[in-house]
Order: C-alpha cells, then sequence, then structure tokens
C-alpha cells in the first residue's frame, strides 16, 4: 500500500503547525511573557530549584505519591530521549550549527514555562478514586480557567496527550531501541520487542510509585554516563570550541550556506528546527512533565515549579549542549558518506563519539545511552498517557490502558515507523496549543502566588507550619491542602489574574 500521499498530507501539517506562524512564536512568545511576569525567575532561583531536587529531595510531612526528586527523574526519564541524540542531530543536520542555538534559547524562556505548568500541576491537583494524586493541563485547564474555554481546552489536552502517548513517548522510542540494537549487536527486533515489553508492563503494573523508583535509579546513572563521554570529546578537541561556539552563534542569525554535502539553510530554517527539536528534547510548555510534578510530595507548588524547571537546564542547557557541540566540534555535521550524502542524522551523533573516543568506546557510548535514554522515555510517557485516560474514561480503564501500551511497545519495535515520526511532531504541536494559551490565561494567578511565597520565604527553608501560617489568608489556600475538587473559586481566580 502506497501511504506516499498520506506522508505528504502528514508533512505538511506539520509543516503548518511548526511554522514560523504558529506554534514557534507561540512557544517562544509564552516563555518569554512568562519570564517577565515572573521577573527571570529561572535565573535567579535556578541553584535553589537544583538544592532542593537534588539535595533535599523531598518535603517532610508534604501530601503526595512520590518524592521531588523522583517526580524530577520521571519527568526527565520522559524528555531525555531520542530527541536528545538523534532530535539535536537533525536539527543541526537540517538548520546548521545555528539550530543549537535556538535550542538554548528554547531552554532558557522555556524554563519559565515548566515552572508555570508544573506550579500548575501542583496547585490545582485532585485526589483520584485510588489515593492518587492526580494532575496536569488536563485538570488546571478545566479548573483554573471557568466556563466552557477551560473544560475545550482541557477535552483537547487529554486526547491529544493519549494519541501522542503511543508516538512520541511508545513505538518512536522502541524503535530507536531494536533498531540499534540489531545494528550493534544483531539482536532480532521481534526479540528486543518481547524483552522491551514485558520490562514495560512489570515496571507500569506498579503505578507512579514503581515508575519513580526505576527512574530515580537509573536516570540520574545515564545521564552522567553520556556527560562523561561528551565532556571527554570537547576536552580532547578543547582547541576547537572556541571556533565552533562563534559557529553556533555566528549561524544562528545568518543560516548557513551549503557546504559539501549539506543541503543548506536559511536562519528561518536554523530557527525551525531549532526550536521544534528543542520543545521536543526538553517538552517545555508541552505540559507533560506538569503531570509527573503532581504527584510530588511538596508543601507548596512554587517549591515543585522550581525543582522541574531545573528539569528543562539538565535535558537542554547540559544534555543536549553535550551532543550538539560534539557534533559541531568534530565536524561531523557536514561530513559526507560513500554516496556524497550527507550523514543521516541516525549516524551523525554515533559518528562524533566514536571520532572523539578511542577505540569502539563513542560506539558503545552512544548506542547504550540511546537504549537507556529511549526506555526512559517509554515509562515517563505512559504515566502521562495513564493520567490522560483516566481523565477521559475514568480509572477502570487505567490497567487496561497499562497493557496495551505494553503492548504497543512491541510493535513499534517491529514496525516502519517514517509516518509515525511526523505523526509524533503534529501531536505534540496539537498538544502545546491548549496547554500554551492556558498558561497565558493563568499566568497572573502564578506570578500573584509565587511572589507571596518568595517574599516570605526567599532561601525556600520554611517548614510547614511556617508556611501554613502565611499562607493562611491566600485564597483557594485550603481548598489545596485538602486536595478539594472545586479548588479555587471562579471569583479568586479571576482576581488573582489582575
Amino acid at each position: 500500500m502506497d501511504l506516499t500521499p498520506l506522508q505528504t498530507v502528514l508533512d505538511s501539517l506539520s509543516g503548518i503547525i511548526w511554522g514560523p506562524f504558529l506554534l514557534i512564536p507561540l512557544l517562544v512568545g509564552t516563555g518569554l511573557y512568562l519570564t517577565i511576569r515572573l521577573g527571570g525567575l529561572q535565573f535567579l532561583k535556578l541553584g535553589a530549584g537544583l538544592r532542593l531536587g537534588l539535595l533535599r529531595r523531598k518535603d517532610d510531612g508534604a501530601e503526595g505519591d512520590i518524592s521531588q526528586f523522583q517526580a524530577l527523574t520521571t519527568a526527565l526519564a520522559a524528555t531525555v530521549g531520542t530527541g536528545n541524540i538523534v532530535g539535536v542531530a537533525t536539527a543541526i543536520g537540517i538548520g546548521g550549527p545555528g539550530a543549537l542555538f535556538w535550542m538554548w534559547v528554547t531552554g532558557l524562556v522555556g524554563m519559565a514555562s515548566k515552572y508555570t505548568e508544573s506550579y500548575l500541576a501542583v496547585r490545582f491537583r485532585t485526589t483520584d478514586e485510588a489515593g492518587e494524586k492526580s494532575g496536569g493541563p488536563q485538570h488546571y485547564l478545566r479548573r483554573g480557567i471557568p466556563g466552557p474555554l477551560g473544560r475545550a481546552l482541557a477535552l483537547a489536552f487529554a486526547i491529544f496527550t493519549v494519541i501522542a502517548c503511543f508516538g512520541i513517548g511508545n513505538m518512536t522510542q522502541g524503535n530507536s531501541i531494536a533498531s540499534n540494537v540489531e545494528f550493534s549487536w544483531g539482536v532480532p527486533t521481534w526479540v528486543t520487542g518481547i524483552v522491551l515489553a514485558a520490562l514495560t508492563l512489570v515496571v507500569l503494573v506498579g503505578g507512579i510509585k514503581s515508575i519513580g523508583r526505576v527512574t530515580a535509579g537509573f536516570v540520574p546513572v545515564m545521564i552522567v554516563f553520556y556527560v562523561v563521554g561528551g565532556l571527554w570529546i570537547l576536552g580532547a578537541n578543547v582547541t576547537a570550541l572556541p571556533a565552533a561556539l562563534a559557529q553556533v552563534f555566528t549561524d544562528a542569525f545568518t543560516g548557513t550556506a551549503a557546504i559539501g554535502g549539506f543541503a543548506g539553510s536559511a536562519l528561518i530554517i536554523a530557527v525551525q528546527m531549532g526550536v521544534a527539536r528543542g520543545l521536543f528534547s526538553n517538552e517545555s510548555g508541552l505540559g507533560s512533565a506538569a503531570i509527573a510534578a503532581a504527584a510530588a510530595r511538596t508543601t507548596h507548588p512554587v517549591r515543585q515549579g522550581l525543582v522541574s524547571m531545573t528539569q528543562t537546564f539538565i535535558d537542554t542547557l547540559i544534555v543536549v549542549s553535550i551532543t550538539g557541540l560534539t557534533i559541531v566540534v568534530t565536524g561531523v555535521w557536514d561530513d559526507v558518506d560513500e554516496a556524497g550524502e550527507q550523514l543521516s542524522a541516525a549516524l551523525m551523533t554515533g559518528e562524533a563519539f566514536s571520532t572523539g573516543l578511542p577505540g569502539d568506546w563513542g560506539h558503545w557510548v552512544v548506542t547504550i545511552g540511546l537504549v537507556l535514554f529511549a526506555y526512559s522515555t517509554i515509562l515517563g510517557w505512559s504515566y502521562y498517557g495513564e493520567r490522560n485516560v483516566e481523565r477521559l474514561f475514568g480509572r477502570r480503564l487505567v490497567m487496561p490502558f497499562r497493557v496495551l501500551f505494553s503492548l504497543v511497545v512491541f510493535v513499534g519495535c517491529t514496525t516502519e515507523l517514517s509516518l509515525v515520526w511526523t505523526f509524533s511532531d503534529i501531536a505534540n504541536g496539537l498538544m502545546a496549543l491548549p496547554n500554551l494559551i492556558g498558561l497565558l490565561i493563568l499566568s497572573g494567578l502564578v506570578a500573584r502566588e509565587t511572589r507571596h511565597y518568595l517574599r516570605h520565604d526567599p532561601r525556600l527553608e520554611a517548614s510547614k507550619d511556617e508556611i501554613e501560617a502565611f499562607m493562611a489568608d491566600q485564597p483557594g489556600w485550603a481548598d489545596w491542602k485538602a486536595g478539594d475538587e472545586i479548588g479555587t473559586s471562579r471569583i479568586d481566580v479571576r482576581r488573582a489574574r489582575r
């Protein structure tokens, strides 16, 4: 069956959604607006967020299902995936080295978006039938924005997330694992599919607590493993690093002319690829990581918001930078294969690491890193899909969803997915649209309550009792503590937006 016409339609739709007139300006513009409204919070409180998430790790006596650290690693599990390896290479291969700069910009302003959506996820979370905390755009869009608009945005987000979780969070990741394992070790894709599906089901049956324990154990290890390999390469090529950085900044505003096998790109292509792949990598503004944040044991939404925004910093400013700079500093972004064609994105990062590391180390670092990154993404996105299935159909379909999700992993491992990759880009964009609109509408509420909290606890060291004291007179605080379904009244929400 010829699927070329369908691929053409999907490519056109993806071009519109990710074009220069829709999602890109909305994504960057929302991040800039929130950065201004929050007073550059991501720059001023980054250290505090890292301390809370990585050192303190939990708030004693707080309600929730998993620790702040586990919520962070679950979100990192979902975001540090193939986008950090293949996605970065794709952006640079098409948009040139300048695309890396725009990925950085997306990450920096995206930290404000990530803070806001995670704040709202905790602020408007509820307690489900199983006694677990449930939150995210599917809840805060409905509860925070009164009337039909809020309900429509929440419903749209939930539907698009369930669809997207089978693409970006399942089949594409499984396919990357299976193809790389087959290429590296000769293991048939169906064998990888069976093993991966079984491992996924074992973890998912235990719910968010099981996912949190697994991701807290291996996500930090996999990131350190990959970053150390990249730093080795950058250290070995330290004399070429200044020129590589200069090229990244120069090409970000001029585009790149055709060189060797590189097809060439204009400025708009560098921006488009950088922003699109940046969102694919760190998911800031997408609303997905907020779902994990809602499960955290935290004494105040500000605390978890700060912890969650560090996820974008770790993903983009550290992991993505390592991939991008190794590709540029080793020069493989402009290399050609035996046929005179530019290296494919799937091979580009591996070639950069193989060039920069001795022996076969580079090949092993990229292969193992990609397998770990992709599998962690499957686990993280399973929870995102699960929570939106619960929002749409109730708790009774959660377990069937977990089984179906695990079975679809096998399908992804054993099927050609060119259409799925394009469809994943579309689903990502459709998820982001209602969430970004909601962030803009609710930005006043977040800014007001954030200022109030930080005015009383600037060092983020207040105890639970101290927080209770200075938050007592705030609208909706009693409802938040109780996990009340009503949350905050419409009058309070309208007043908070001003």
